[in-house]
């Protein structure tokens, strides 16, 4: 794919930012959307389908959260990588993010050609086309789809977030087997991304909350493991 064909949508109430990234965006080739709130953002997102949407936390009408949890219910919108760019690092704000379906999370200021790597970064993990293949995993009483983004327990389907779906893919995969933290992140989010260090605690937590605490068990000081 083309960096033309890439679209990106900025999604910002500060005029200021919208243009810094965006002229720095635009001048990497990419083609570029701005929306100031999240209503109108969504109904761009909903007719555009872009590839990466960057959206701010505290905007009027509906906030980054709100936005960001209404667009992963959208179908269309599946495979659209979403990432959050607000000046508030707090954690309980980066849980909020994740909680509602966030890929990534980005804290401003931030340089521009940080941005850029960043942005490419974020990019590579949009899949255009699913795999040619069904790719069907049972473990336990979960039915897990790689091709749909489906689980099934007690013939029930349990909507997922991509990340939280990746890394119950990932652990369920070999039940049993311990996967360090730094593998998690590499497989999952990628080693040449940064994302917190409470991230996969956040995505785990999500996870047990919709599975079940009893399929997932910490090893302290390593990482997590599968119980089927």
């Amino acid at each position: 794919m083309e960096k033309s064909d890439i679209c990106i949508l900025l999604v910002d109430d500060e005029p200021d930012i919208i243009e810094i990234i965006r002229y720095n965006l635009s001048a990497e080739g990419y083609r570029i959307l701005t929306a100031e709130n999240g209503k109108e953002a969504l109904e761009i997102a909903r007719k555009e389908k872009p590839q990466l949407i960057i959206l701010d936390v505290m905007m009027p009408k509906m906030d980054g959260i709100e936005t960001c949890s209404q667009m992963r219910k959208q179908p269309e919108l599946d495979q659209t990588v979403i990432t959050f760019l607000t000046a508030r690092g707090e954690d309980y704000s980066q849980m909020a993010g994740f909680d509602a379906g966030a890929d990534d999370y980005i804290t401003k200021p931030i340089k521009p050609k940080v941005l850029t790597s960043k942005v490419k970064a974020l990019l590579r993990r949009f899949r255009e086309e699913p795999a040619p293949h069904t790719d069907v995993l049972q473990a336990g009483d979960l039915m897990i789809n790689r091709d749909k983004y489906m689980v099934i327990k007690d013939e029930e389907e349990i909507s997922l977030p991509r990340k939280e779906f990746e890394l119950l893919y990932l652990l369920a995969s070999q039940p049993g087997k311990v996967f360090k933290r730094e593998d998690i992140l590499e497989r999952v989010w990628g080693n040449d991304v940064v994302v917190g260090g409470r991230t996969i605690d956040v995505h785990i937590r999500k996870l047990r909350e919709k599975i079940g605490d009893e399929s997932f068990q910490t090893i302290k000081g390593v990482g997590y493991k599968f119980v089927s």
